[in-house]
């Protein structure tokens, strides 16, 4: 897919703000990303919609992980493998999980998604960074 207009970081995570998993996630990215690598938007806001506009991504992505890397959109759990391989540390080895057919692999994050209010919870607004996180936040 092609880069859109408007410039974005080499590295944008783009979740869930009012899913507790997904707010988890971001916690967890940027407590092991000390250079700031990994830059995060809500898909519920202006960069979220922007992103899908964009991409032309259909409204079912307003539900899943959008990875926007170097230009390129990645979805579901290609983008938590591709997540994965741009952290530091062990977890670039979860990337070798990109071998299993991706049938697979989304058919596993799908289940998890579909559960994840249910299992996880949700809160009734997006997560609110601290000062310091601020800067790695698209959208107020």
């Amino acid at each position: 897919m092609a880069v859109p207009p408007h410039p974005m970081p080499e590295h944008l995570v783009l979740f869930d703000g009012v899913c507790n998993l997904c707010n988890g996630v971001v916690r967890f990215l940027i407590a092991r990303d000390p250079r700031g690598r990994f830059h995060f938007a809500t898909l519920q806001g202006a960069t979220g919609r922007a992103v899908m506009n964009d991409f032309a991504l259909e409204k079912e992505s307003m539900r899943t992980l959008i990875y926007l890397r170097h230009g390129k959109v990645h979805l579901r759990s290609s983008a938590a493998l591709h997540i994965a391989r741009d952290m530091r540390g062990l977890w670039p080895l979860a990337y070798g999980l990109i071998i299993v057919p991706r049938f697979v692999r989304d058919a596993v994050y799908d289940l998890v998604a579909r559960h994840r209010y249910r299992w996880f919870g949700r809160t009734d607004s997006c997560m609110v960074p601290t000062p310091a996180q601020r800067a790695r936040f698209l959208d107020d």
